[in-house]
């Protein structure tokens, strides 16, 4: 049974794993070289938004579409409450959403954070980021009996993860830099799912991985032997000298739906809000919703939820975390944001 669910939960992997060099490319397709950059410069604080009070607009639908993952989670009150204001719809994969976002046939869209940088360069920037939903969900599996507090304890060790070329390999080598090792201190291994990692783990039990929630939830009970160590979100605001975090989820929207309808945008940040609130203070009750909506078992969904960072970061905070993730991934590879990182009006604050 557990690897039936843990099967289920491979197509999320490509997700949450990032979107690489365009708004389709997953994890198991082969990643570009990457690319060198001169040092961008830091962007211009976003244009501040008039204070809109929030109110429901009678008539006034928005239409927003999710992925099937963690960054989904945090709205599984909202998603379920059958609101008549809101319609939404979840997809399994990014490239399902891109075309419908940008056709204008969905007002907002959750997804992962590099993608919406892609997608407002894609755009003419026409998209703007409302909020951050989801930080980082990387975490590192590890021998239960291994005392790992930081990662300098996993120097010489065997390390499997996926999302080769991608943010997570991107996010990963940014905290080994910041904590003073080369990449090549670990014996990074890649593989295309996270069922290979598991299987890699117990064939090797003395190795360690790196993977996002909830799978590194479903390892831990597949696999005894092993426990959840480190968080990389917490290791990123740690060592991050700019203020930045690691980012898994954003929230964009069209900006004409923005400009048209600022106080049904206003009064959707509040209940996405109330509703990240509710699951991260409810875990056993939104569990429950989040099985519902056929995200993830209730089960792991419970166990998750403490581990996946579910925000409603908004306002300058949410630009300074955001802007200097996604620095982050420019200087690893370009490509990964586009091409070029977002300008000021990128932000929503």
């Amino acid at each position: 049974m557990k690897k039936r669910v843990l099967a289920l939960f491979c197509a999320m992997l490509f997700v949450l794993a990032g979107c690489g060099q365009t708004a389709t490319q997953s994890d198991a397709q082969e990643p570009a070289q990457q690319q060198a950059a001169e040092p961008a410069a830091e962007p211009e604080t976003a244009p501040q938004q008039e204070t809109v009070e929030a109110a429901y607009e009678d008539g006034v639908v928005l239409r927003v579409a999710s992925l099937k993952g963690p960054t989904s989670m945090g709205l599984a009150s909202l998603m379920t409450d059958e609101n008549e204001h809101y319609q939404f719809e979840m997809h399994t994969a990014a490239d399902e959403i891109v075309p419908l976002l940008v056709k204008g046939e969905i007002d907002g869209a959750l997804i992962p954070a590099n993608l919406a940088a892609t997608l407002y360069k894609k755009t003419e920037g026409k998209i703007a980021v409302l909020n951050i939903n989801t930080l980082g969900v990387l975490e590192v599996v590890a021998p239960a009996s291994e005392q790992i507090g930081d990662l300098t304890a996993l120097k010489g060790k065997t390390v499997y993860m996926t999302g080769k070329g991608t943010t997570p390999e991107s996010a990963l080598r940014y905290l080994i830099e910041k904590s003073g090792m080369q990449w090549e201190d670990l014996k990074v291994e890649f593989k295309s799912e996270a069922t290979e990692v598991v299987a890699a783990l117990k064939g090797d039990p003395t190795a360690c991985a790196v993977l996002p929630q909830p799978f590194a939830t479903v390892a831990t009970q597949q696999l005894d032997n092993m426990s959840i160590k480190l968080s990389l979100t917490e290791l990123w605001s740690q060592l991050s000298d700019d203020d930045s975090q690691l980012v898994t989820g954003v929230t964009v929207v069209r900006k004409a739906f923005a400009e048209e309808h600022p106080a049904a945008l206003a009064q959707f940040q509040n209940d996405a809000a109330a509703s990240v609130e509710y699951v991260n203070t409810h875990p056993a009750e939104a569990a429950a919703l989040i099985e519902q909506l056929d995200i993830v078992k209730a089960g792991i969904a419970k166990l998750a939820i403490p581990r996946c960072n579910l925000v409603s970061m908004t306002g300058t905070e949410m630009q300074t975390a955001l802007n200097g993730y996604l620095n982050a991934l420019y200087d690893f590879s370009p490509e990964l944001v586009g091409g070029e990182l977002p300008d000021a009006d990128f932000y929503l604050v």
